[in-house]
């Protein structure tokens, strides 16, 4: 088994359904339109919004396939990163107990992509001879 298997299933799980359910609630026609619009994505928040839910759908789909992972990583940490930005950083540190929609999920979701890339750690592979 690989190394990497529990967690990329994990997170694979976390982003799927963070991404499906928006797509037949209008989550993410929501999002764009009465968040990124209003904070100077018009007129482009919902394309914006929904090309960050398809990410997170194909980045899914590589994690479980264990292909192009380091990709998908990097895509899905930038979107991770722009949402302390954009979202989260004014809230805080919690996402419940002693605040309300913090950045500690975020942050634990970023260092376990970065595991999941690098599970060897970010030593250079050495040839062998």
């Amino acid at each position: 088994m690989n190394a990497t298997l529990l967690l990329r299933i994990t997170i694979a799980i976390i982003l799927l359904t963070h991404s499906i359910f928006g797509m037949f609630n209008n989550g993410i026609n929501d999002f764009g339109n009465l968040f990124l619009n209003q904070i100077g994505f018009a007129p482009y928040g919902v394309l914006l919004a929904w090309l960050i839910k398809l990410s997170h759908v194909v980045a899914a789909v590589l994690l479980l396939l264990n292909k192009y992972v380091k990709l998908a990583g990097f895509v899905t940490i930038l979107v991770l990163i722009m949402g302390i930005i954009l979202v989260h950083f004014q809230e805080g540190w919690f996402v419940v107990g002693g605040g309300r929609n913090g950045m500690e999920y975020n942050f634990l979701l970023i260092i376990v992509l970065v595991a999941i890339m690098y599970p060897n750690g970010f030593k250079k592979d050495k040839i062998q001879e």
